[in-house]
């Protein structure tokens, strides 16, 4: 096997995690090449740099949501401008997130992972000393900076340099993406009860996006990418029905779950929860996505991705229930179940790698849902805010989720057939300079 990251990091077996592996030429398995202590060192410090970067994907966000009742207050915020703030990340990932794949290939996955995390850690810093509302907003675009690109741009270096342990690094990254999740949304108000001030507790998330920086600036491409596949180009995506399905799939569990983070501390706080406790119950939901995330990319590659969606799926309609009628003593048992439902998203980054064939697959596959995916997700927080403010009900949000779920059901149940990108593209695939025409994948 052609030596990349994947190998000098682990040796137990070529393409272990794929739902079929590719043969292996005769040649690899006689003469297989001794992976140096370079590569095996930069193939641990990229490691390294996926993890912390993930870590950050989600901490500007939840942060805001578990202090959004104090932050209106002291910004003038109207319903709907906060309905805007919980938008923002969609839409600023749905914009980012479609160029990533052209910034890879031009910049390098270094070069724009580390640009995101200091323009994030800026962003932070920024936004909570900013004066009013629209500034506020302005800064949130620069602090949602690295979740943006890193949504798209991580699946397709995990496809790139760890081909054979797409469901081991998808578990890596997606577990530490759920646990900065948590920790954001579970810490930040006890921060602001502490100093006393929610600025403060607002910018204290700049420090582990500068500390992310770190393994990207001392990363060496060059010493760990000579086997490693070029990203490339593959056009005609929009032709694709699985494409499309990712895209419905991508941005209704994308909607669900930022009405979730947004919105349920203001919801439970309306339904007579002190606003400590309905933190904590926002913690709780992603603090349940903690050990999920650690299980779901592993046994989706294992089992397949059906049992796992179908078991997820489950979790919703006795969550949405409960929380509609009212929560009560069972609030905790509700927002579990939406932590367990909501971890379908590490289920979807694992199927970017497995439903391509190619890095450029991946790419295509992962800009393309996402992007979309995410425009999608837009309508739903924003929603929420406008229609609260009209109605002063949470009977139509309510109803919004229910349909997100059946929609999201209807869809997943395509995508979690076993069924390629490439395979359903017209015969000619553009990967980087080459062109091929063929009837099946881009070689």
């Amino acid at each position: 096997m052609t030596t990349t990251d994947a190998t000098a990091i682990d040796d137990a077996g070529p393409n272990s995690d794929t739902e079929h592996p590719a043969p292996t030429p005769r040649a690899e398995l006689t003469d297989p090449p001794k992976p140096t202590a370079a590569a095996v060192a930069m193939g641990w410090m990229l490691v390294a740099g996926i993890v912390l970067a993930a870590f950050n994907f989600r901490t500007a966000v939840t942060s805001v949501g578990a202090i959004l009742a104090e932050l209106r207050t002291g910004l003038g915020m109207s319903e709907t401008a906060a309905g805007l703030l919980t938008t923002l990340p969609v839409l600023a990932f749905a914009g980012l997130g479609a160029l990533a794949p052209r910034l890879a290939r031009r910049f390098g996955p270094r070069s724009l992972l580390t640009g995101a995390l200091l323009v994030m850690s800026i962003g932070m810093i920024a936004r909570a000393w900013a004066p009013n509302a629209a500034l506020f907003l302005l800064f949130s675009l620069l602090a949602l900076a690295a979740g943006a690109v890193g949504n798209v741009a991580v699946p397709v270096i995990v496809k790139r340099y760890f081909p054979n342990r797409i469901g081991l690094m998808t578990t890596a990254y997606s577990t530490t993406l759920a646990v900065g999740t948590a920790v954001a949304a579970a810490t930040t108000a006890p921060i602001d009860h502490l100093v006393g001030d929610w600025r403060i507790a607002l910018a204290v998330w700049a420090l582990p996006a500068l500390i992310a920086i770190v393994p990207w600036v001392l990363w060496r491409p060059a010493a760990a990418a000579a086997g490693a596949a070029p990203i490339g180009r593959l056009r005609g995506v929009r032709r694709s029905r699985l494409a499309w399905m990712m895209l419905v799939v991508f941005g209704c569990q994308s909607a669900i779950a930022y009405i979730l983070m947004g919105w349920t501390t203001t919801i439970l706080v309306a339904d007579g929860m002190a606003a400590a406790a309905a933190g904590s119950m926002l913690g709780l939901l992603t603090i349940v996505q903690i050990p999920v995330s650690v299980v779901v990319p592993i046994l989706t590659v294992r089992w397949g991705p059906r049992p796992v969606f179908l078991i997820l799926m489950a979790c919703y309609p006795p969550a949405i229930a409960g929380l509609w009628i009212g929560g009560g003593a069972l609030t905790w048992l509700w927002m579990a179940l939406f932590g367990l439902g909501t971890s379908v998203f590490p289920l979807v980054l694992t199927l970017f790698g497995l439903r391509a064939r190619t890095p450029a697959g991946t790419s295509a596959l992962s800009s393309f849902a996402q992007s979309g995916g995410y425009l999608i997700a837009g309508v739903g927080p924003l929603a929420v805010g406008w229609v609260y403010g009209l109605t002063g009900s949470w009977s139509v949000p309510f109803g919004l989720l229910a349909a997100l779920t059946v929609v999201l059901f209807c869809a997943g149940l395509y995508v979690i057939r076993e069924r390629y990108i490439e395979d359903e593209l017209a015969p000619i695939h553009r990967i980087g300079d080459e062109t091929t025409e063929t009837g099946g994948p881009a070689r």
